[in-house]
């Protein structure tokens, strides 16, 4: 059973059986279908469907089988996983991506500086990549990057109280950092050295503070890798737009965040039973996430 499917509204599946009914109701049922040549007489084929009502956002959550068609038509079933499709645009750097050793499925590599790690994400159009790969016209330039996350588990927490001087202050010095980082990626020694002291000053200030502040007080957003899995990741961001969703299906809600954290925007999906706490704009979202990516290839 896969772990993220409660975080889709499918938090009471409990039976094998249930989950094959489901996974059958996708392919034949599909709202979306997509094929594409996997070399000799196979066909690699991917049926999504959605499983929320409409609310305006553009934003869908549902499940996607992959398989593959043989010369006698026959379906055969790979894989699942639930997935958040989302409409927004979260970054505008160059993507690689690389297969998964087990299956036919991808992990997509985006190196962008706001985060200051490399975002590793479980790729969701695995077909538009294939056809790519296999028309020869990687690397593509000129895409952008739609990512989203789904959630098991999640704390609403407050903001941190900062005047209009300090949101002035504090774009600034995002943009310098930015500017930095990005001399410093193509050698720069300057920015190298300016880079790491700032981070030892950091480092001290904080080591101050610390023994007598929270550190969640001093800390806005974070974004750091978690656990074993490469694209999973602990989060803190601001709630930019909170609405919820209804599963059709087990009429359970969800909500939907638009999460900003480190300046990076992205949509994040998790049952309501599982926030503690009341999800609104200004307040921050902490919890650990499953990063999903849509590449969107220009035209």
């Amino acid at each position: 059973m896969h772990r993220y499917l409660r975080s889709i509204g499918f938090s009471k599946l409990e039976s094998r059986k249930e989950l094959q009914k489901l996974i059958t109701d996708v392919v034949v049922e599909g709202t979306e279908r997509y094929y594409t040549s996997n070399g000799g007489d196979t066909l690699l084929a991917e049926f999504c469907k959605n499983f929320s009502e409409d609310n305006g956002s553009g934003a869908s959550i549902g499940i996607a089988v992959c398989g593959e068609f043989d010369g006698d038509d026959k379906f055969t079933y790979d894989y699942y996983f639930p997935y958040l499709k989302s409409t927004c645009i979260s970054s505008e750097e160059d993507v690689s991506v690389e297969r998964h050793a087990a299956q036919e499925s991808y992990a997509g590599v985006c190196d962008d500086v706001r985060l200051g790690v490399s975002l590793i994400f479980y790729l969701q159009n695995i077909i538009p990549y294939v056809k790519a790969k296999n028309s020869g016209i990687l690397p593509v330039r000129g895409t952008t990057l739609t990512l989203s996350a789904l959630s098991t588990k999640g704390t609403i927490m407050m903001p941190i109280i900062k005047s209009e001087k300090d949101l002035i202050k504090n774009k600034q010095v995002a943009n310098n950092r930015s500017q930095l980082l990005n001399a410093a990626r193509k050698g720069d020694e300057d920015a190298i050295e300016s880079l790491t002291l700032d981070d030892m000053d950091t480092y001290t200030a904080i080591s101050k503070r610390i023994q007598k502040e929270d550190v969640f007080s001093l800390v806005d957003t974070y974004f750091m890798p978690y656990g074993v899995e490469c694209d999973h990741y602990s989060i803190l961001g601001e709630i930019m737009e909170c609405t919820l969703l209804k599963n059709k299906i087990t009429e359970e809600e969800v909500y939907l965040m638009n999460i900003n954290c480190n300046d990076m925007t992205f949509d994040l999906c998790v049952n309501k039973e599982d926030v503690y706490g009341e999800p609104c704009v200004g307040r921050r979202f902490k919890g650990t996430i499953w990063m999903q990516g849509y590449i969107n290839f220009p035209n």
